[in-house]
Formats: C-alpha cells, structure tokens, sequence
C-alpha cells in the first residue's frame, strides 16, 4: 500500500483545532441527583477531586482485613483467662513494616529540640516530655551503664527498637509523625516550599492548624477555586485526598490480626491451621533445610540464656537486635513475635473479649466533638438537628452512647458494679459518680488495673517463649516504661479494603 506523501504535512493549526474540538465535546462530570456539573464555576464550582485511593505511607504495610478468632491458641498457663477467645472483624489498615527505630526517633526529638526552645535556649519541657527513659536499662545487681549511655544515641544501634518510651510519648511521636507526612505531601505536591523557619511554638505546622487556616507557611501555589464567589485559589482541603490520614497506635486487635499473618494460611475462606505464633507450627525454630533449628525470634530460651554459646548464638542478640532481623510474617511484617514488646492503643480489662464489638473491637474510646475551620468544637443542637458552635468542653449525649468517655462501659462504670441495692438511683436509669469506696478497680489496694493501664504484646528479648503468642496481653500504667516495650505505628485504611 502506498503512502500518501502530503499525510505528514497537514498543518499544525488544523491537528490543534480537531484537538480543540473533540476535548470540548467531552462532557463534565453530572450530579446525578441535580444535573449540575461538577467543577465548573457556570454551575456554582462544587469540586470533585479525582481521587483514586488511599496513598500508602512512609514506613507502612498495607494489612488486608478480615475475620478472625481473637485470643488464646495455647494453654493459659498463667491462669490470667484474660484472653478469651472470640471471633470479630478487623477493618484493612496500614502498620509498620518494623519498630520505630532508635533513628526514627532521634529524629524527633532533634525537630522538636529545634522548634520549641526557650527564650534562654535552654531546652523546652515539650522536648524534655518526649525523651526516652534510659535509666530504665539500669538493675539493682546487674552491669548495665552501656545501655544507659549509649544505646539510644550511639550510631550502633540507630536500627535497634526504641525503648524506654511510655505508651503517651508514642502516641505523641504518631502525632508528631502525621504532620510531618503530611508536610511533606505538600511540598511534593508544589503547595508549600520547605519552611525552615518553624522554629517558635506558635508557626509549626500541623495537619489540623493547615486545615483550620491558622498556618501560613511558605505558600507556593495554592489549589484553584472554582466557586465563582470567592478569590481564585484556596488551601487544600480534606476532600482533596492529599492528606493522609493519622499515624495511631494499633489496637489489640488489629496487631494480632496483623501478628498472625493468616492471609498466607488460607484457602479460599478456609483457614488451614490456627497458627500459634506469626509462622506455621508449633515450634520457634526453623523447619527450612538451609536454616534447620535457627531461632526465628528473639526471646530468652531459658533461665539465664539470653543469646546462647559463643561460637553458635541461638538468636544472635544479647539485649535486642535490629528491627529488620528474621523473616517477616505473610504481611511483610518484622519481629511481630521477640524483639520488642509493643503498645497498643486499648485500655486493659482482664474481660475485654468478652464485652468489645464484633466489628473492630476496641476499649478506650473518649469521643470529643468535632472542630470547624477556626477550631471551634461543635455540637448537634437537639431540637433543630442543626451542628452549632460551642465553647464550653466537649462531650454530649447521644442516641448511640450515653456518655463521652467510654473507657469503663460495661466494666468498671456505675451500671456495672457488682453491687446494687433497693432504692438506688443507678437502677433508674441514672447516671450518678461513685464514691471512691465504691468503684470495682481500686487501683493500688485490691487491683493494679485503671484507666491508665495500656496493653502491650509481642513478648520480647527477656522474656520466655509463652509470650511470643500474639494471643497473650499484659499491661501497664501509660505513662510508664521500660527497657523490653517499643512500639510500631498504624493508620486507617480509607475506601475499599481490597483496593482496585
């Protein structure tokens, strides 16, 4: 066939006119409930951002959700029956491939020592808030100063797990995190330049002082504004899909759904084996040839072995060894068993399992109303059903929870106590404090269990086998530490579970 020889000389104004025409023939996207189109100023500008989905994090994993038996798969050979078995639905979310990193965290505590300085330029008490324990290596009659000294700063345990951190400086540092993800998103996406000047308390930036408008920053380029009555650009927004959402704790049960990786132990809707620890079997050493009788954990074998004979170590760490030691799990999860103790977001009750939902489970929920753009909390007004400001402390009732603070529903509340007598108010339906004598947890005299006793999981390099089981929980005060709990970051998994 031959060529026509003019097919390439057509010429360039015609090609961009055709251009021109088939893109305007292209129709907008409609409300279907209205007929207007979408992000066009002749319309009123409502905007429609062409989001696909959720972004994966800096440092996370992505967890596909699903079903699961929640709680003990060996015998409770501590006789605690803290650990019920039941069934409930884990939502998909995100967590860290590792523990925070003695690195990461350095990192910051130098941001923090840098923009919250006193007028002396003597260290704030915000960074003095968020610094490590490290007295927590010391023991009465053992030889631990090294630790003491050196294993937070020193460059030979930078990819070693942090400890020494209470489980209220993690939760800070998720926060900490969250803005600074979503700080960098922005300048990547040519919004802001890099602000090296937020170096007083009052010009930081936060994700929720962006959105309020109460940041100013080094403003690049802002978003188009397409509604017709306002200037021509405008911040981004929640519904841009930009920001992520918060770096959190993970719940007890997310971690141990997460821990188990039983999406590599299924087929079809069957689980093949209930598993014991993050790997298949009964055993914490390997099965594979090449690594036959390897420890697949760091953990104390027994008494007083904590590593094992000089030519052969069993586990290769003394104390703990880098967070990216071992096989991952079927999520690509590290050191999920050994290592590290981690905190998890819930409130200790030995009966939790048997009082938590079936759809992700969790104790320790504090609702607080939400903030419009200047910050101000909100509230339902009860008889128009509009939203309103307020200024008074947050909390209301409602239809769906009677009460803001939820941590001691249906466990250590008014309702709940183990004793009621004729006449009291509580049997009609009011809502009254107890006295001190009367609550069920009377921390430091009959119980060891408050408000402020967070879960932790995982077992870890001093502690024996039993409590590698991702099924075992122990708590402790939150604002306590100790050498042998760090902690590992989460966030919600928005739109689909599975993706597209």
């Amino acid at each position: 066939m031959r060529r026509n020889p003019h097919f390439f000389k057509l010429p360039i104004l015609f090609v961009l006119a055709m251009v021109l025409i088939s893109s305007s023939c292209q129709r907008r996207e409609m409300s279907k409930s209205t007929g207007w189109t979408y992000n066009d100023p002749q319309t009123g500008g409502f905007e429609v951002s062409s989001y696909q989905q959720q972004e994966t994090g800096p440092g996370l994993v992505f967890i596909e959700g699903g079903t699961f038996v929640m709680g003990r798969t060996q015998d409770d050979v501590m006789f605690d029956w803290n650990s019920i078995p039941r069934r409930v639905t884990v939502s998909s979310f995100y967590m860290d491939e590792t523990e925070v990193r003695n690195l990461d965290y350095l990192e910051y505590l130098y941001w923090l020592n840098r923009v919250f300085v006193e007028a002396d330029g003597s260290p704030h008490q915000v960074y003095l808030n968020a610094l490590p324990d490290t007295l927590v290596w010391r023991d009465p009659l053992a030889y631990n100063e090294p630790f003491v000294e050196n294993y937070l700063r020193h460059p030979a345990y930078r990819d070693y797990p942090v400890v020494g951190v209470s489980w209220v400086q993690a939760s800070d540092y998720a926060a900490w995190r969250t803005d600074r993800v979503n700080e960098m998103l922005l300048v990547r996406e040519g919004i802001l330049e890099w602000n090296q000047d937020q170096i007083s308390q009052e010009n930081f930036f936060t994700t929720e002082a962006y959105l309020a408008g109460q940041y100013d920053g080094l403003v690049r380029e802002n978003m188009r504004n397409l509604d017709p009555t306002s200037e021509g650009e405008r911040r981004v927004r929640q519904e841009d899909g930009i920001l992520l959402p918060r770096y959190r704790l993970p719940t007890e049960a997310e971690w141990e759904f997460a821990a188990l990786g039983l999406i590599g132990n299924t087929i079809d809707e069957r689980i093949v084996e209930r598993r014991q620890y993050p790997w298949n079997g009964h055993n914490v050493r390997s099965a594979e040839r090449k690594t036959r009788g390897t420890f697949m954990a760091n953990v104390q074998r027994g008494r007083g072995d904590m590593m094992g004979v000089a030519g052969n170590l069993n586990d290769g760490g003394e104390i703990t060894v880098p967070v990216f030691s071992y096989w991952p799990n079927d999520y690509g999860l590290y050191n999920m068993a050994g290592n590290v103790n981690e905190w998890v977001k819930d409130v200790y009750r030995p009966l939790s399992h048997e009082a938590v939902a079936e759809f992700r489970p969790f104790r320790g929920n504090v609702y607080q109303s939400i903030k419009d753009e200047d910050g101000v909390f909100l509230d339902r007004d009860p008889e128009t059903g509009r939203m309103q400001r307020r200024l008074d402390e947050p909390g209301e009732t409602r239809r769906n929870y009677r009460r803001a603070d939820n941590i001691n529903y249906r466990d250590g509340d008014p309702m709940s106590r183990l004793f009621q007598v004729e006449g009291d108010p509580l049997l009609a339906g009011e809502d009254v404090e107890l006295m001190d004598e009367e609550q069920m947890y009377q921390f430091g005299e009959n119980s060891l269990i408050n408000d402020q006793s967070r879960v932790y999981k995982g077992g870890s390099w001093k502690d024996r086998i039993y409590w590698i089981n991702p099924g075992t929980r122990r708590y402790l005060d939150e604002n306590e530490a100790t050498s042998d709990i760090g902690f590992r970051c989460a966030m919600d998994r928005v739109g689909s579970p599975v993706g597209f």
